[in-house]
C-alpha cells in the first residue's frame, strides 16, 4: 500500500478541492497537488536517478512545497529523509550521510559548505524545483505500487549516546497512523484544514496523510513558523482548522487568546503531543478554548500512535475520575496495546508503576542498519519506550517519568549527552552534566553543571556561540552553574539527582 494512492485517489475523485495555501492565498487544488507530485518524482527519476527505495532527504522550514516533495518521492518508491530544521547543518549532513541520500532539498540550495555532505549527495532548492516543474492535463500515472511494509520515511530521532537512529517507518506503520486518528482523535472531512504550527519534518507533518485521504486543505503560515496571533486568525479566516501543537505553544495560543479576548473561534482540535502539559493549563485551556482538545502520546518509532484521549473524553468533567483523566495521556489507540513491566519484561498489575512497552501495527520496522539498538528496544514485537508510568483501572496511561534523560523543551527532544560532549570539548571546560529543570514556557530547559579547569569560568555567551557552532541552538543551556566538582557514585557515574535535587532548592529560595 502506497499512501501516495490517497493523493492519487483525492485527485481523481475531487480535483477542485482546495489543497495547499500559504496563509489564506490557496495555491494549489487536489489536481494541482497530484501533478506537483506526480511530475516531480518523474523529474527525480528522469535527471538525478532516483530509484525504487532510493533516499531522498528534505531539510528545510515549513513550506508549500514541502508535500508535493514527499509524495512526489512516494509516488516512485523512493524514502523521504525529513530532517529537523532547527538542526546546525553539521548535524543534517551527519543524517543525509547516515541515510545514504542521494538528494537533499533545502530552503536555498546552499545550505551545506563545500565537502560537508557526500559527494553522492546533491544539494537542491526546494521552491525552485516545484516551481520549474512542467505541470500539464495529460491524465495523471497512478503511483508505483508497493507492499505495506516497504519503508517510507526515515524519521532520526536521538539516543542517550548522542548520535542520531535512523527509525524506520514503512507505509504500513503510517497507515495505521492515519487510520487510528480517525478513530480515536477525531475524523478528518473535505471541510477540514489543517494548519503546520510544528515542523513538518516531525509529527505535524505525519499529520498530513489523514487530510490528504479526506481531500482536506493544507496551511502553512505565510510567517513559516509558530505565531499564536496568526494561527488564531487563521482559524478564523479558514474554519474547521486542526493542529498538533506541543503545550508551549498551546499556552501561548491561550495566552493570545485571553490577551484579545479570544476564544478560538474557527478551531476544531488542538492535539497536544510532544511533551507533558499540566492539568491546571489543560483546564485553563479549556475555560478559553471549550472542548477542543485531544491528547496523544506517541514516539517517533511509534509515530503519534501509542495512545489518545479525545476531546469528548477530557470535556466529560461529570465522570468521577475527570480529574485523573486530564493528568493521563489516554488509553492504547485502536490499533496498539500496551503494558507495564518491570526491570525484568514482567507485566504489572493495574496502578502498578514500571516501564511502558507498546505493540502493534503503527511500531517502526526497527532502526537504519542497527541491528543492535533495534534489538534492544524490540522484544518480541513490543517497543520499549523508557517511559515510565502506570496504567489504571480503566485503562488510562500516566507517565510519571522517563527512564532515559532526554530533555523535552518546547515540544523538541534535547539528549543530555550530546549537549555533555559539546560542552565538554570546549578548551576550558572539565566536566559537564545536563539535566532538565521544570519551565513555565518551554515545559522544560536545558540547565548544565560545569567543572572547569581554572578558577575563571567561560562566560554564558561564551558557551552559547561554542554550542551554536556545533548544533542546533534549541539545544543549547538555558542556564549555566559552574561547580568545584560534580558528585558521583562508586562507579564513577554522575548523581543526575543530586543536580536535580539543587535546581528544586534554588527554585525554592
Amino acid at each position: 500500500m502506497n499512501l501516495a494512492q490517497w493523493l492519487y485517489a483525492s485527485a481523481l475523485a475531487q480535483p477542485n478541492a482546495p489543497a495547499l495555501f500559504l496563509g489564506t492565498k490557496l495555491c494549489a487544488n487536489y489536481q494541482v497537488f497530484a501533478n506537483q507530485a506526480c511530475e516531480l518524482g518523474n523529474w527525480l527519476q528522469r535527471n538525478h536517478n532516483i530509484q525504487h527505495g532510493d533516499r531522498v532527504a528534505v531539510y528545510a522550514p515549513n513550506c508549500i512545497e514541502y508535500l508535493p516533495v514527499l509524495y512526489g518521492c512516494w509516488w516512485i518508491g523512493a524514502v523521504t529523509v525529513p530532517i529537523n530544521p532547527m538542526l546546525h547543518p553539521r548535524e543534517a549532513a551527519w543524517i543525509a550521510n547516515n541515510a545514504e541520500a542521494s538528494v537533499i532539498f533545502t530552503e536555498t540550495g546552499a545550505e551545506f559548505t563545500p565537502n560537508q555532505l557526500p559527494a553522492s549527495c546533491q544539494e537542491i532548492n526546494i521552491h525552485e524545483a516545484v516551481a520549474t516543474l512542467a505541470i500539464t492535463d495529460a491524465p495523471l500515472t497512478p503511483p508505483q505500487l508497493l507492499e505495506a511494509d516497504e519503508l517510507a520515511w526515515l524519521f532520526y530521532t536521538s539516543g542517550t549516546t548522542g548520535r542520531p537512529k535512523g527509525v524506520m517507518l514503512s507505509h504500513g506503520n503510517l497507515l495505521a497512523m492515519a487510520l487510528c486518528y480517525g478513530t480515536d482523535v477525531h475524523r478528518v472531512e473535505t471541510h477540514h484544514a489543517t494548519v503546520y504550527a510544528a515542523p513538518m519534518s516531525h509529527g505535524a507533518g505525519l499529520y498530513n496523510f489523514m487530510y490528504v485521504r479526506a481531500a482536506a486543505r493544507h496551511i502553512v503560515p505565510e510567517s513559516r513558523r509558530f505565531n499564536s496571533a496568526e494561527i488564531l486568525a487563521l482559524a478564523q479566516h479558514h474554519r474547521h482548522v486542526s493542529l498538533f501543537a506541543a503545550p508551549t505553544m498551546c499556552k501561548r495560543l491561550v495566552n493570545t487568546a485571553m490577551e484579545t479576548g479570544g476564544n478560538g473561534d474557527g478551531l476544531h482540535t488542538i492535539v497536544l503531543g510532544g511533551g507533558p502539559l499540566y492539568s491546571a493549563d489543560l483546564r485553563q485551556a479549556m475555560e478559553i478554548f471549550g472542548p477542543r482538545f485531544a491528547q496523544i502520546y506517541g514516539q517517533g518509532e511509534s509515530p503519534m500512535t501509542i495512545t489518545a484521549i479525545s476531546a469528548t473524553t477530557l470535556n466529560d468533567q461529570e465522570h468521577p475520575n475527570w480529574r485523573a483523566r486530564l493528568e493521563s495521556v489516554g488509553t492504547a489507540q485502536s490499533c496498539m496495546q500496551i503494558r507495564i513491566v518491570d526491570q525484568n519484561l514482567h507485566e504489572l498489575p493495574a496502578g502498578s508503576h514500571g516501564e511502558v512497552l507498546a505493540k502493534g501495527p503503527a511500531v517502526m520496522l526497527g532502526y537504519w542498519r542497527n541491528p543492535a539498538a533495534t534489538a534492544e528496544t524490540l522484544i518480541n514485537g513490543w517497543l520499549r519506550t523508557g517511559d515510565i508510568g502506570f496504567i489504571d483501572e480503566e485503562g488510562f496511561l500516566t507517565l510519571t517519568d522517563r527512564a532515559k534523560d532526554v530533555i523535552i523543551s518546547g515540544g523538541s527532544n534535547v539528549y543530555p549527552r550530546e549537549v555533555e560532549e559539546v560542552l565538554i570539548s570546549h578548551p576550558d571546560v572539565y566536566e559537564a552534566a545536563v539535566v532538565g529543570a521544570p519551565s513555565d514556557e518551554w515545559g522544560e530547559e536545558v540547565v548544565a553543571f560545569i567543572v572547569c579547569h581554572t578558577d575563571t569560568p567561560p562566560s554564558p555567551e561564551t558557551l552559547d556561540a561554542w554550542c551554536v557552532s556545533q548544533m542546533a541552538s534549541y539545544k543549547k543551556p538555558k542556564h549555566y552553574f559552574f561547580v568545584n566538582e560534580l558528585k558521583k557514585n562508586s562507579y564513577g557515574k554522575i548523581l543526575k539527582t543530586e543536580l536535580r535535587q539543587q535546581l528544586r532548592e534554588r527554585s525554592n529560595s
